[in-house]
């Protein structure tokens, strides 16, 4: 699992939708919820999570997608298998962890110190812990 610790910028409600932004490391992530606890504020702090199959990555970015959470990052480490490949992102103080297929790291040719973007459906986050200040 990959973990940030995040403060809440923005909750935006729509019946029982919750778009909640946070901020991490000067960027923006976002989170989609049906249920969002009663504790979580503008200005709380929080741990988010986003497990490493939900982390895509994309080298040499152009363009425009529908993925909510776009964080610039480089690549700390690669570890190839047979068939998938482990990759340590790093974002300023946080380290992100990705699992893609060994074709698709061999395709984009990925190497340690590429500077990549990180792709995180608003879905897939989700929070983990709610800190009390």
């Amino acid at each position: 699992m990959s973990y940030f610790t995040a403060k809440v910028s923005k909750i935006q409600s729509n019946s029982s939708l919750h778009l909640v932004h946070f901020s991490v490391n000067n960027q923006t992530l976002c989170m989609m919820s049906l249920e969002l606890d009663a504790k979580v504020k503008i200005g709380t702090k929080v741990k988010l999570v986003v497990k490493p199959t939900h982390v895509a990555i994309s080298k040499k970015f152009i363009g425009e997608l529908s993925y909510s959470n776009q964080l610039n990052a480089s690549i700390d480490s690669i570890n190839n298998g047979e068939l998938l490949s482990n990759v340590k992102l790093k974002l300023l103080n946080t380290t992100l962890e990705s699992i893609i297929t060994l074709d698709a790291s061999q395709k984009m040719n990925l190497k340690v110190t590429d500077d990549v973007t990180v792709l995180i459906n608003a879905s897939e986050l989700s929070i983990s812990e709610i800190y009390n200040d």
